[in-house]
C-alpha cells in the first residue's frame, strides 16, 4: 500500500511538473530556456563582437567592474552581437540555451553614452542588480597644494570643477536627485560647511562656526543635514535642515566623532567614535538617543562608515596596519578585510564600491566589485584624487 501511495504521489509531481514546463515553453515560444541562478561571487565570461574603438573600451570597462570577464565565443555563457557605425546596437543571447534575451538599438546621445546604457542593460538582465554605468561621482581632487571639488560620470570621464577657491576642500556629499553638493571649504580661512546647487553654481554656507565645520551627510529623504562641528568643545554629530537652519546636538562626549552616514530608511545614524579610546563605530537614532557600539569583529581602528543603499552592509576604514576597505553586516558582525584603500562609498546599487587608494606617488579613484574582490583604476583623473561620493 505504502509503495502504491509513493508511486502516485510521485506521479502527481510529474504531472505538476510537466504541465508547468508547457505553459513555460508556450510563454518563450516554443524555445527551452535553461536558466541557473546568478552567482555574485562568481565572474561571468561574455563574448562582445562588432564593436570597435570608445564603444568596446566602455563596454569592457562597465561589464568588468561589475563582475564579468571578456571571453572568447566558445568560453562565453553570454554573446553579444552589435555594431556601433553611427548607433549602438546589440543582440544578446545565452550561449547554452541560444534565449535571446536582449535586441536593442540606441540613440541620442554620444556613441560613449549609448555603450553605458547598453551595460546598464546588459548588467540588470543577466546580474539582475541595475547597472552603475550613467552614475555620478564626487570627489576632492588636489593638485599644485590646493584642492578642488569636482563631479565626473562614474568611470572618471567628463570631469567637472565644481569649485574654484584655490584653497582647501574636503568631504563631498551629494543630495538626493543630484541637485546639490555640500562639501567643507576654507575659502574664507576656516573650514566651513557649503550646500552648492548645481544648475545654477550658487551657494550658500550653512554651517560656518567657530572651530570645524565639516562630513555634511544628507538624509534620504533629502530634509536634515548630518555634519561634524566642534563648536561646543570637541567634535560632535549635529542635525540641522538643509539650509542649515534648525541646529540639534545628537552626540556631547569628550572625544571625536566623525564621519556620519544614513541608514537607507533614514531612522538610524552610523558614525565614528573615539568614546573608548580606539576609533570605533557606532550607531544612534537620528530623533536622538543613546550610541551603541557597532560590532566589527576581526579589525579596530575603524572609521569612515557608508551604508549601502540596500541596508544590509556598512562599508567603512580600517587603519590598523595600513589603511584597508572593509564591510560588516550593518546589525554588526564579523568584518571582511577586502582591499587596501580608504573613503569608500557605495554605489545605487550596492554591489560597487569606490574608494581611494594610493597608487605608485598619488591617489587615485578605484572600483571595487565586492562580491568577486576585483578592482579597477579609474586612470582618467589626473591629480591625487580622494573622498569619493556615488551619487544615489
Amino acid at each position: 500500500m505504502m509503495k502504491k501511495f509513493r508511486y502516485m504521489e510521485a506521479a502527481a509531481i510529474l504531472l505538476v511538473w510537466g504541465a508547468s514546463m508547457a505553459a513555460t515553453h508556450a510563454e518563450t515560444g516554443g524555445k527551452m530556456i535553461i536558466s541557473r541562478e546568478v552567482d555574485a561571487t562568481k565572474t561571468i565570461p561574455i563574448n562582445l563582437s562588432g564593436y570597435t574603438g570608445e564603444v568596446l573600451s566602455t563596454l569592457k570597462f562597465d561589464l568588468e567592474v561589475v563582475g564579468f570577464s571578456m571571453a572568447g565565443p566558445e568560453q562565453a555563457d553570454y554573446l553579444v552581437v552589435g555594431s556601433n557605425a553611427s548607433r549602438v546596437e546589440a543582440r544578446v543571447s545565452n550561449r547554452f540555451s541560444k534565449a535571446e534575451i536582449l535586441a536593442k538599438a540606441y540613440s541620442g546621445a554620444s556613441l560613449r553614452a549609448q555603450a553605458h546604457a547598453l551595460a546598464d542593460d546588459i548588467v540588470e538582465k543577466i546580474r539582475q542588480v541595475p547597472g552603475i554605468a550613467q552614475t555620478k561621482i564626487a570627489f576632492k581632487l588636489e593638485s599644485g597644494g590646493t584642492s578642488e571639488i569636482c563631479i565626473a560620470d562614474y568611470d572618471g570621464f567628463n570631469v567637472i570643477k565644481i569649485t574654484n577657491d584655490r584653497s582647501l576642500v574636503a568631504a563631498p556629499a551629494w543630495s538626493p536627485g543630484r541637485k546639490k553638493l555640500y562639501y567643507t571649504s576654507y575659502r574664507l580661512g576656516n573650514p566651513d560647511i557649503y550646500a552648492h546647487v548645481l544648475a545654477t553654481g550658487e551657494r550658500q554656507a550653512i554651517a560656518k562656526y567657530t572651530g570645524l565645520n565639516t562630513s555634511a551627510a544628507v538624509s534620504p529623504d533629502g530634509r536634515r543635514v548630518a555634519m561634524i562641528l566642534s563648536k561646543g568643545g570637541s567634535p560632535d554629530i549635529y542635525l540641522s535642515n538643509p539650509d542649515g537652519s534648525g541646529l540639534r546636538q545628537l552626540t556631547s562626549t569628550r572625544e571625536d566623532e566623525s564621519s556620519p552616514c544614513w541608514s537607507p530608511d533614514g531612522q538610524t545614524l552610523c558614525f565614528a567614535s573615539r568614546q573608548t579610546g580606539r576609533a570605533s563605530l557606532y550607531t544612534m537614532p537620528a530623533a536622538g538617543g543613546a550610541m551603541k557600539r557597532l560590532r566589527t569583529e576581526n579589525v579596530a581602528s575603524v572609521t569612515e562608515p557608508d551604508w549601502s543603499p540596500d541596508g544590509k552592509n556598512i562599508a567603512f576604514t580600517t587603519t590598523t596596519g595600513g589603511f584597508h576597505i572593509c564591510t560588516v553586516p550593518a546589525q554588526g558582525g564579523v568584518a571582511e578585510v577586502l582591499v587596501p584603500g580608504e573613503y569608500p562609498s557605495w554605489s545605487p546599487n550596492s554591489r560597487t564600491l569606490i574608494l581611494s587608494r594610493r597608487n605608485g606617488n598619488r591617489y587615485v579613484l578605484s572600483l571595487l566589485d565586492v562580491p568577486t574582490k576585483k578592482v579597477k583604476d579609474i586612470g582618467q583623473i589626473s591629480g591625487n584624487a580622494s573622498q569619493p561620493d556615488w551619487a544615489k
